[in-house]
């Protein structure tokens, strides 16, 4: 019998049977801001559980190991995640004495590097399968669905994130509604300049290199220190110009923040609307002049079109790195999910810097895999018209 070994497969099991069986799987603390204390799977789990938990690992493990059908890999990786997300909340409510609402359980390194593993697994199986773009987004629906399940079904209740969110409940959705604001607010005002600007440059060359070396400067400059750059000028404007300090325009505050992403999402789309419109065919342009189509009847009617999958593109850069960036605004007052970061941080308590972690990567990640599906879609319907 011919047995063969998968390349990614054995980093897969060998990372898995170290978090399995060296690494903590969860951690106790008494309360949110001491020093916790490592249990494995073993101690953190009741026997038959913990033993349960560690045969879907190692099958699983196994699975990725070797060459073996892509739906055993699929069924192994969605088990074994699946095994990990729930049991992981029986930990927190074993681990919890009953009636101490001071006692924190929170994840450890081996419950992360688990997930890690068999998220990889997953991905590598979804990748070979060659899903179509609907496809991918629904997976990525079910999987939020499943995540919420398990959020409404209390099982995780005893985990310290859960807890850290009801205590801040409301304030969790204030920061998170000014999060996506910023993010989607400073793209729109991107690509309301982005798209003309770009447009120019392709059009006038003498103009493209000195647009394209300033944007790029811009993008060079540390998010910080472009927050910390804008305050004083802001400040100024707040001062002296009637009616600015009523719209919201202060040193500090979401108005350096919304320019600072703004100023870091004009390259990307300028950029790729500069190089989309290059990709044009020429056939196609003149093909269109020949019809006796003007300038602007060829820039929407051939050229954009065609250039949009290439544009689309530079606003799934955009977004996907404001919705990281804006994080940062909450350093000068700019709100979102970086309040809790930044909080948890000064605290030492990591189970809140997780509260504005964990939902500003999971955003940032499903961002990218709509828009990518969205991408996809249009370049396929590009060729097929074009033809």
């Amino acid at each position: 019998m011919n047995i063969r070994f998968d390349k990614l497969g054995v980093v897969i099991a060998a990372i898995s049977a170290y978090a399995a069986f060296a690494a903590p799987f969860a951690t106790f603390r008494a309360n949110r801001i001491v020093p916790g204390q490592a249990r494995s799977i073993l101690d953190a789990l009741p026997a038959t559980t913990g033993t349960l938990l560690l045969a879907i690992i190692v099958a699983a493990a196994l699975i990725a190991l070797f060459k073996t059908p892509l739906v055993l890999r699929l069924a192994a990786s969605v088990m074994a995640l699946a095994a990990l997300a729930l049991l992981i909340g029986v930990a927190g409510t074993f681990l919890t004495p009953a009636g101490n609402t001071f006692a924190r359980v929170s994840p450890a390194s081996g419950f992360w590097i688990l997930i890690f593993a068999f998220t990889l697994l997953l991905a590598d199986v979804l990748t070979r399968l060659n899903l179509s773009p609907l496809a991918r987004v629904g997976v990525l629906v079910v999987a939020a669905l499943a995540i919420g399940l398990l959020l409404i079904s209390g099982s995780w209740d005893n985990l310290s994130i859960l807890k850290e969110y009801f205590n801040r409940a409301d304030s969790f959705w204030v920061e998170g509604s000014k999060h996506v604001t910023l993010a989607l607010g400073s793209l729109l005002a991107a690509m309301v300049v982005g798209l003309p600007l770009g447009i120019l440059c392709h059009r006038v060359e003498s103009l493209r290199a000195g647009v394209l070396n300033v944007l790029n400067i811009i993008q060079t400059i540390p998010s910080i220190a472009l927050f910390g750059l804008l305050i004083a000028p802001l400040g100024w404007v707040a001062t002296h110009v009637p009616g600015a300090a009523a719209l919201g325009i202060r040193g500090i505050g979401t108005a350096p923040a919304f320019v600072a992403l703004f100023l870091y999402s004009l390259l990307p789309v300028v950029a790729n609307t500069v190089v989309g419109l290059a990709g044009v065919p020429r056939a196609a342009n003149d093909a269109a002049r020949g019809m006796g189509m003007t300038d602007r009847q060829r820039l929407f009617g051939i050229e954009f079109p065609l250039a949009f999958p290439v544009i689309l593109t530079g606003i799934r850069i955009v977004l996907v790195q404001n919705i990281g960036l804006a994080t940062i605004a909450a350093l000068i007052g700019g709100g979102g999910f970086g309040v809790f970061v930044f909080q948890g941080v000064g605290q030492t308590a990591m189970d809140l810097v997780l509260l504005g972690a964990v939902p500003t990567v999971a955003l940032a990640f499903a961002a990218a895999i709509i828009l990518d599906a969205v991408i996809e879609m249009t370049a396929t319907r590009r060729r097929v018209e074009t033809a």
